[in-house]
């Protein structure tokens, strides 16, 4: 079990809080002890409110991150048919796993996730242009893929370059 879910000893409730911007975990700590406590008048609340929506801010990022490598390798899956790798499949699976957790940990998120490709699909149009080494224009100005082609469309091990 990680400390920072553990319940502080009595006397930690009590210790001096480190500083926020000079040693985070060691604030952290203090902080859950305070919580564990029930001493939620020594909190520092401007720091854990901006740490908070940090925390949702990175859950955000993680799925942009996750959708612009799915998106890019099923473009250059289809743009390249005669380049086809095994890790291209594997990326695809992997990427789609990591966009299941972090929607399964935080579904709120499914209300941004059409505004997520948008805004993220001309980079993955970007980079498979790079790596095909083919111009930006090979490439469809707008996604290609509907959500059941982005979650769901099988890619198949046999069609891959041997």
């Amino acid at each position: 079990m990680s400390t920072l879910l553990r319940k502080p000893a009595e006397d930690e409730a009590h210790a001096p809080s480190p500083r926020h911007d000079q040693d985070l975990y060691g604030w952290v700590e203090a902080q859950v002890a305070l919580l564990h406590s029930g001493r939620t008048d020594a909190l520092d609340l401007d720091n854990i409110a901006e740490e908070l929506s940090d925390v949702g801010a990175a859950q955000y990022s993680r799925l942009e991150g996750a959708l612009r490598v799915l998106l890019m390798h099923m473009l250059k899956w289809d743009q390249q048919p005669e380049m086809r790798t095994p890790s291209w499949i594997y990326s695809i699976m992997e990427q789609r796993r990591r966009y299941d957790r972090i929607l399964k940990r935080s579904p709120s998120l499914n209300a941004s996730v059409d505004e997520i490709r948008d805004d993220i699909y001309p980079i993955s149009r970007n980079w498979a242009s790079e790596e095909c080494h083919l111009p930006v224009g090979e490439f469809p100005d707008r996604c290609p893929y509907t959500w059941d082609d982005i979650l769901h469309r099988p890619f198949d091990l046999d069609s891959v370059k041997k």
